[in-house]
C-alpha cells in the first residue's frame, strides 16, 4: 500500500517565513508528525508552485513530473 506523506504549508506575515507540518502515515496505527521552519517565503512558495504543477497532488500513486521533483525521484 505504501506509506503517505502530508505535507501543509503555514505562512506566517508577520515573520514572513513558512512553517511545514509534515505527516507520515505508514499504517501501522499511529502517525508521526514533524514540523519544519522556518522556510524562507521564496523556498516555500517556490515549494507551494511545484506542488500546484500536478492536478492531483493528493494522490499518492501519481507520478507526474511534479511528484517526482518533489520527492527527489524516490517514489516507491
Amino acid at each position: 500500500m505504501g506509506d503517505e506523506y502530508t505535507d501543509v504549508y503555514f505562512f506566517c506575515p508577520v515573520c514572513d517565513q513558512y512553517t511545514v507540518a509534515q505527516w507520515r502515515d505508514n499504517f501501522t496505527g499511529t502517525e508521526t508528525l514533524n514540523v519544519a521552519g522556518p522556510v524562507p517565503k521564496q523556498t516555500g512558495e517556490k515549494q507551494i508552485e511545484l506542488i500546484a504543477q500536478c492536478v492531483q497532488p493528493w494522490k499518492k500513486k501519481c507520478r507526474c513530473e511534479a511528484h517526482r521533483k518533489y520527492f527527489n525521484n524516490l517514489l516507491d
